[in-house]
């Protein structure tokens, strides 16, 4: 299943409504409401898209790329899909740290303070990262004859980061569904929402947001200063919640 273009349309890359699937063999045919892959970080956007989409996720994949962050993210996803029981994974991907340029990869002092808007958070950027991580899920997802991707970049990504605009996730979704058999499809239902207006939604849904990280420096405790702490502070500010009980 690939996804239409639209422009212009809010809607773009939301789910479309459950079909029902009549099943033949229930050892083959994977049913309706356990189709998805999502790509979950450990952070506070995919992990609430965890929890919303729940009932359809049955595989969530966490990369191991060599961030700062990474691998207290990574626990934190672990700790969600135990609690949800649902299948994760975490998969290497060691080159990226070995080959690519970017301040995440290169330790805590690299790290400038800052707002997401500015500048110098540029240096953040891990070149085509989401790229990378969507085609490694695509195949696995095939492999496991899983008919959805899912990611969770969202509108207050879309000023630094290339690969979460809505321009580069209709390509790539094209780029899936033409280079898998079963057509498979990308869904980025958060590509038009702020991080406040996901973390809203979390707290519906009961996310315990003390079990996720952001922290772009990777201490034990969240800095409070660079881009991804920021924006976290002004996210659970603006959901009602005081950001300091979450650091």
């Amino acid at each position: 299943m690939g996804i239409v273009e639209h422009h212009h349309d809010n809607s773009l890359f939301l789910p479309a409504k459950e079909k029902e699937l009549v099943l033949t063999d229930p050892m083959v045919q994977f049913p309706r409401s356990k189709d998805t892959l999502l790509v979950l970080s450990g952070g506070m956007d995919s992990t609430t898209m965890l929890y919303e989409y729940r009932s359809r996720i049955a595989l969530a994949v966490t990369f191991i790329y060599g961030s700062n962050h990474n691998q207290r993210e990574a626990d934190c996803a672990r700790w969600h899909c135990e609690r949800l029981g649902i299948e994760h994974l975490m998969i290497p991907l060691g080159f990226m740290a070995d080959y690519f340029e970017s301040s995440l990869l290169k330790g805590a002092g690299a790290i400038p303070a800052g707002h997401y808007d500015d500048s110098n958070m540029r240096s953040t950027v891990v070149p085509f990262r989401n790229g990378i991580m969507l085609s490694v899920a695509a195949g696995l997802a095939e492999s496991r004859k899983l008919h959805t991707l899912m990611l969770a970049n969202h509108a207050g990504d879309h000023a630094i980061y290339p690969d979460c605009r809505p321009p580069f996730v209709n390509a790539m979704a094209k780029a899936i569904a033409e280079g898998t058999y079963d057509r498979i499809e990308l869904l980025c239902p958060y590509t038009n929402l702020t991080k406040g207006e996901i973390v809203k939604r979390g707290i519906e849904l009961g996310v315990d947001y003390h079990h996720t990280y952001s922290c772009y420096r990777g201490s034990e405790k969240h800095c409070g200063n660079c881009g991804t702490c920021t924006e976290r502070h002004e996210s659970l500010a603006e959901a009602g919640l005081d950001p300091a009980d979450f650091d």
